[in-house]
């Protein structure tokens, strides 16, 4: 069992949230409206608390915060996150038409980078944030296998990682490790051509795949 705290309370959240949790793991939901969260929350018990109490607690933390606010979020927890474990699957993008993403908040680097910057003693792991939410906790549900990418620094982290996707239902050949962190800024740019996608088939699941 892993102690896992995720930071955000959107769809993205408890969906993982859920999914870990049933997989056996010490799941926390990391909010500044624990109340409110509680009082809506529907999934299994877990703990409902602010980010610094779950963080605290956690040896591994999911970034599932607004992508843009996440570099100044984290960074004022940086000396709590030394030593663990971030999973970002965040977005950073400058808001468009109807909030949807205009263009990347991070275009000469990407937010993983500009995380593990912020977080020199934390070893920040980018993964699943190239599908539609119900994908990353539900991957059977497309037609054809989709991939989760990995990129990071540090293999030992990577490697926990790895296990925390098959507990999602990832398959091992399914995760394709990217290489160090740098190589997330290969990867962002596809939350560009999702608005196209959800235009046009709406939030039917979908994922971006590596055929080979």
């Amino acid at each position: 069992m892993t102690k896992i705290a995720i930071l955000g309370s959107g769809r993205v959240a408890t969906t993982l949230a859920s999914k870990l949790s049933a997989a056996g793991h010490g799941v926390a939901i990391g909010t500044r409206d624990p109340s409110g969260t509680a009082d809506k929350w529907q999934g299994p018990s877990i703990a409902i608390a602010t980010p610094a109490e779950v963080v605290a607690a956690a040896e591994v933390i999911v970034n599932a915060t607004p992508g843009d606010t996440s570099v100044e979020r984290l960074g004022e927890m940086r000396d709590m996150l030394a030593g663990k474990i971030l999973i970002d699957i965040a977005n950073a993008t400058v808001r468009g038409e109807s909030d949807m993403p205009g263009g990347l908040l991070y275009p000469e680097t990407s937010l993983a980078e500009e995380l593990q910057k912020a977080l020199p003693d934390t070893k920040v792991v980018k993964t699943l944030n190239t599908m539609l939410f119900t994908v990353m906790a539900d991957p059977g549900s497309l037609r054809s296998p989709a991939t989760a990418f990995l990129s990071g620094n540090h293999t030992d982290a990577k490697e926990r990682v790895c296990e925390l996707l098959v507990d999602l239902g990832w398959q091992a050949d399914q995760i394709e490790d990217l290489g160090g962190i740098a190589s997330a800024r290969a990867v962002e740019p596809f939350i560009l051509l999702v608005p196209t996608i959800l235009k046009k088939y709406g939030f039917a699941p979908f994922a971006l795949s590596l055929a080979r």
